[in-house]
């Protein structure tokens, strides 16, 4: 990385980036490592039913990875207050907002309308930042949905994207990582052809995941719960709809939505495949696993394979249809 001097504009906006990013990852790296063993003192743990053993493993690493977020965001606007546009700051109230609902998840049942009344009106903080309702469909040109796009379409599409980085979980560090590829391919389309400066919270965000999948990543010492799921998968669909990256998202998320499609096909046919929510491991370290409905278990259902490789696999697959979604206009 060559500065010039004196500075230009362009060094000015690489230092920023690199402390929005740094910074989190910093403070992410030093806290984790005290708080997980405080999360599991006090009671605040799970079983991974992927070993044999069952260890315990702290939970609720999405509520801390939301606090240094926001912690480290706040401390940077003390000097860029002036660059971060006033979108970062109700992409923050929809993150929160599905952040809290994870939390009320986590805790009660609520019911299935009350949720999808719930979700649907927390995206609505983005509406007013959506500066087009033009959707530019390749091959075909641009659509304009005009009240279609902000009312319906938007909406709906944060709370379903998600559920659907929530649903698309389970072995250690699939999640996170997975979220991480998305956010960093959505972030490097950002700056070269969307605006940086209503990016700046995903930037932050994407270095505290950075941090805290390293913790997360096989063999787990945290999970980031649905609190964890659905703020981060809030997050990914706020950097698309509001970056109008509406169609080259979609193509990102292609395994998510596949792997939802096989698990909704695994509900209809109830009574052909009995409700599992886990496999387990056997003897030799590899996954035996009840059915091929979802996604992460269609390669440990016809091979014998490692919950790592399984993963693995996974990375390989989002990368894969992240790298058509960025070469994709719109």
């Amino acid at each position: 990385m060559v500065f010039s001097f004196p500075p230009t504009p362009d060094d000015y906006l690489t230092v920023m980036l690199i402390l929005f990013f740094l910074v989190p990852f910093i403070v992410m790296m030093m806290a984790l490592p005290n708080l997980i063993p405080k999360l599991k003192k006090n009671g605040h743990f799970v079983r991974d039913m992927y070993k044999k053993t069952f260890p315990e493993v702290s939970a609720n690493g999405g509520l801390i990875l939301l606090l240094f977020t926001m912690f480290s965001l706040a401390f940077l606007t003390l000097f860029y207050s002036k660059v971060i546009a006033p979108v970062n700051f109700a992409i923050i109230m929809v993150v929160v907002l599905f952040a809290f609902y994870g939390m009320l998840d986590d805790m009660v049942n609520i019911g299935r309308p009350a949720k999808l009344i719930l979700l649907y009106y927390c995206a609505y903080p983005l509406i007013p930042f959506i500066t087009t309702s033009i959707l530019h469909v390749p091959f075909f040109g641009g659509v304009d949905l005009s009240l279609i796009y902000l009312q319906i379409i938007v909406p709906t599409y944060v709370p379903v994207v998600a559920n659907l980085v929530n649903m698309h979980s389970g072995f250690n560090g699939l999640a996170p990582g997975v979220s991480l590829i998305l956010l960093s391919t959505l972030l490097l389309k950002t700056f070269f052809f969307g605006f940086i400066f209503n990016a700046l919270f995903f930037v932050t965000l994407t270095g505290a995941l950075l941090a805290y999948f390293w913790f997360e990543n096989y063999p787990a010492r945290i999970f980031w719960g649905n609190i964890g799921a659905l703020s981060v998968g809030a997050s990914i669909v706020a950097l698309i709809v509001t970056q109008g990256f509406l169609v080259s998202g979609f193509i990102m998320l292609i395994p998510h939505t596949v792997n939802f499609l096989m698990y909704a096909y695994w509900r209809l046919n109830a009574r052909k495949y009995p409700t599992a929510k886990f496999g387990h491991e056997r003897e030799d370290g590899t996954i035996e696993v009840p059915n091929p409905l979802t996604l992460k278990w269609v390669l440990p259902y016809y091979f014998r394979v490692t919950e790592k490789q399984g993963v693995y696999a996974m990375y390989g697959l989002t990368a894969l249809f992240c790298a058509i979604g960025f070469c994709v206009p719109g």
